[in-house]
């Protein structure tokens, strides 16, 4: 592959306790990082866990599809989608992604390696 492609990352965000959350948000964070020196635009929504905590701070009520609309809206605009792993809103986005004929990844170790322009 010769050309830098747009990857979303869907993964398990959502969690009964805050510290799980965090390593949710982590997990894809190190995923993203990874793909942006094999020379790829990632799209990470876990970053989104730094902006629900301004959005409660700030008296903005995000609901969980709004958040769904967010990240659907970036999906739309990626060529693949890193998939680590199953959850609701995970799963929604693979299917999206499938229904958009995105490539799918399920680790970063099979997204090739890229030099950017």
């Amino acid at each position: 592959m010769d050309k830098s492609m747009k990857i979303y990352i869907a993964g398990p965000y959502s969690a009964k306790t805050k510290w799980k959350r965090l390593q949710n948000a982590i997990r894809a964070v190190k995923a993203g990082l990874l793909l942006f020196k094999k020379g790829h635009y990632p799209f990470i929504p876990h970053l989104f866990h730094w902006a629900g905590q301004y959005a409660r701070k700030m008296g903005i009520k995000m609901t969980w599809e709004d958040w769904m609309k967010w990240d659907i809206e970036w999906l739309m605009e990626c060529d693949a989608i890193l998939f680590l792993g199953s959850s609701p809103g995970a799963n929604i986005e693979l299917n999206i992604a499938k229904e958009l004929n995105l490539k799918i990844y399920y680790s970063t170790d099979e997204v090739p390696e890229v030099c950017r322009k």
